[in-house]
């Protein structure tokens, strides 16, 4: 399912460049955290997502859901934890997702730190309290996305469609994936989605390259190069970093980043939309060689790629 066509995508892109979304990043992992930056990330997202809020457990031993759902994933620290008589085995640990459904309440038998989205929507009664990428025999890697290689580390917890993995959810979708060249792509304002990463892991070279000048990446017969040289920006990745990605964001990780990768609503289908050929086309009428080059997944550079 293609959620626009891509000839209509002219008329997104100006909606695009009016809005400019803007990348925020929470330096989690930092001694102290970093209190500023999560407020400006929050703030953002809470305004561009009504009836959803996010917040950051540095150490808790007891997490409550008051009248909405709530989703929170583990980034630090191990232990068992109990929500309505099930007890997690083995312990929660990094990478675990932890389901509380309203007026529940978690245990925990040691401080774990926690990124935690208050959603909006009912959980379904089939979604078990806890979903474990690397225990649960029905969640096995799953190329595709931001990490088509083969033996990609790439396990889906919830999804928008049974045919990705067991856990459907629609109002919130999570990935846990390990990048080390994704392509250059966007998610549309109509029809798409708001995505977080949550860094768990990183390689020396780990980065994200993101933009918020989409609409002039995708005209690339008109790129000036003084424009060229202001198209991307190049983030270095930390353990602990946490990146909101709005809609409407052009966004590449590559480098080696272990990351859980967590959309509001939920991956739909046909919501990713390649721009690595645009950068080719303005690299190629340019003439941008060497270090003056746009970074850009090759393996995409030919063609439009939709998602």
């Amino acid at each position: 399912m293609i959620l626009a066509p891509l000839a209509a995508l002219a008329v997104g892109c100006a909606a695009i460049e009016e809005t400019r979304p803007m990348v925020r990043f929470a330096h989690l992992g930092r001694a102290g955290g970093d209190a500023a930056g999560f407020a400006e990330l929050r703030a953002s997202f809470r305004a561009a997502n009504p009836g959803y809020d996010v917040a950051w457990h540095a150490n808790w031993t007891e997490l409550a859901a008051g009248d909405a759902p709530l989703v929170a994933f583990v980034q630090a620290g191990e232990a068992s934890v109990t929500v309505a008589g099930d007890t997690s085995d083995p312990p929660l640990a990094c990478g675990d997702v932890l389901l509380l459904r309203p007026g529940e309440v978690a245990r925990s038998s040691g401080d774990i730190a926690a990124l935690v989205f208050h959603v909006p929507v009912d959980l379904p009664r089939e979604l078990p309290p806890f979903v474990r990428p690397d225990w649960d025999p029905g969640i096995t890697d799953t190329p595709g996305g931001c990490a088509e290689e083969t033996g990609a580390y790439r396990r889906i917890l919830l999804t928008w469609l049974n045919d990705n993995g067991p856990y459907v959810y629609h109002a919130l979708n999570a990935h846990r994936v390990r990048i080390q060249d994704s392509f250059s792509h966007y998610h549309p304002l109509e029809g798409g989605f708001d995505e977080f990463y949550l860094v768990q892991m990183v390689q020396e070279e780990a980065r994200l390259i993101t933009s918020d000048r989409t609409a002039r990446i995708e005209s690339p017969e008109d790129v000036t190069r003084e424009e060229a040289t202001q198209l991307l920006e190049v983030h270095p990745l930390a353990v602990g970093d946490l990146v909101y990605l709005p809609r409407g964001t052009v966004h590449r990780g590559l480098g080696g980043v272990l990351a859980q990768v967590i959309t509001t609503p939920g991956f739909r289908p046909g919501a990713e939309i390649g721009v690595d050929h645009r950068l080719h086309a303005i690299n190629e009428r340019l003439g941008l060689e060497g270090s003056d080059m746009l970074p850009l997944h090759a393996a995409n550079a030919q063609r439009a790629v939709v998602k």
